[in-house]
């Protein structure tokens, strides 16, 4: 039976959590009409959201949405080709020569210069005893960072953060800078893998292009090579940011938990993943297509049409964590999706969650009576239903 609720789908920016809360429930699966005026199946509680996460038959392929149902990016094939369109065996073959620059290990010999990164950061700000905290830590850190695991020069950096930026919140009254912001991703790529293919270096863009440039039936195609760097470094930046900028405002609204963890970092590992359940970066995942008819949540939802698995919502379901609108880091967080699940889990977790420990770390021991510097209700939000993010974060320090 298809569950149908008055609905309006900017209610996802102004009230996401009230509006899931709705929604959740009044039923599991809710046709609805997406931001691009294309239908499409919302899914909303927790085990049916889970469960999609790791069906097979809910294709990334685009190439299995119905013809004239479903407009999304449009990148050109040298950027399309990453993990976020990928189904197996191709998906399994690619992840399986990137998974190696993530392991625990690495990461972790990463977590000192991350510090490195942060306290530089916090240096040139400290003094000022104010500053718009997305803008001058938030957005900074995690470029900085990805661009250093992949071998990006400094001096494109600053051009990558604007195109970045032009891709997660289009501009409606110009939207000739998306299409530019693509081209310029697109040159940017090209020229960098050919650089680092004549000159190699100790980075995992150079990795990557020795794997594309081997021999054997697992090498990448060159159009995989540069999309798997284009998704590394778009993903590893945008999430990051909202991750760490969402966290901190949350620390902001509970200052309780602000002092026990400045007290106290070793509980920063379990309040990353509390931050992450709670008040994560990626409402939705990415949007999937059924190969044949699936049932969802008692809905059946036809082959071809676009299904949304709403990780906001799943993640705050009563039935299955306790009080799920309380941020509490001791709580049971066993099975949150904030990082997804099954063969499509965010590649990047660990790096992601050192980074979040290390900057809220450093952020806490630096800048002692940290609060808001404008009224909390002129924040303001992202408008996308794909992202959950801040447009700035201004704070005050003692």
């Amino acid at each position: 039976m298809q569950n149908t609720v008055p609905f309006d789908v900017t209610a996802l920016t102004t009230d996401p959590y009230g509006t899931y809360d709705r929604l959740r429930e009044a039923g599991p699966v809710h046709r609805i009409t997406g931001p691009d005026g294309r239908p499409a199946w919302l899914v909303t509680r927790y085990d049916d959201v889970r469960q999609g996460l790791a069906d097979p038959r809910l294709s990334l392929d685009k190439s299995n949405a119905t013809p004239g149902n479903y407009s999304g990016f449009a990148l050109p094939p040298a950027l399309e080709a990453n993990l976020l369109n990928m189904d197996p065996p191709d998906h399994t073959r690619v992840r399986r020569l990137v998974v190696k620059a993530f392991t625990p290990g690495r990461i972790d010999k990463l977590r000192a210069p991350v510090r490195k990164v942060a306290d530089e950061l916090l240096d040139a700000v400290e003094a000022d005893g104010r500053a718009d905290l997305l803008a001058a830590y938030a957005g900074p850190l995690p470029i900085t960072v990805i661009c250093d695991l992949l071998g990006v020069p400094q001096a494109d950096r600053r051009d990558f953060r604007a195109w970045t930026d032009a891709l997660i919140t289009p501009d409606p009254e110009r939207p000739h800078l998306m299409k530019e912001a693509v081209g310029h991703m697109m040159r940017f790529f090209t020229g960098l893998i050919a650089s680092k293919r004549a000159e190699p270096a100790d980075d995992l863009l150079s990795d990557l292009i020795a794997a594309r440039d081997g021999e054997g039936d697992d090498r990448l195609s060159e159009d995989e090579l540069t999309s798997l760097a284009f998704l590394i470094l778009f993903a590893g930046y945008e999430n990051s940011v909202h991750l760490i900028a969402n966290s901190v405002l949350a620390l902001l609204d509970h200052p309780a938990l602000m002092r026990s963890l400045r007290k106290d970092p070793a509980g920063l590992g379990a309040a990353v993943e509390e931050f992450n359940r709670w008040d994560g970066p990626t409402p939705l995942a990415i949007r999937r297509f059924p190969l044949e008819d699936v049932e969802i949540g008692g809905v059946t939802v036809p082959a071809g049409e676009t299904v949304l698995l709403s990780i906001a919502s799943a993640n705050r379901d009563p039935r299955h964590f306790t009080d799920p609108e309380r941020l509490d880091p001791n709580r049971d967080r066993s099975g949150h999706l904030g990082l997804g699940h099954g063969i499509h889990y965010c590649l990047g977790a660990p790096l992601a969650r050192m980074e979040m420990e290390t900057a809220l770390a450093a952020l806490l021991e630096r800048l002692p009576g940290l609060e808001l510097d404008v009224p909390r209700e002129e924040l303001k939000w992202r408008p996308s239903v794909r992202a959950r993010g801040l447009i700035s974060l201004p704070v005050r320090w003692s």
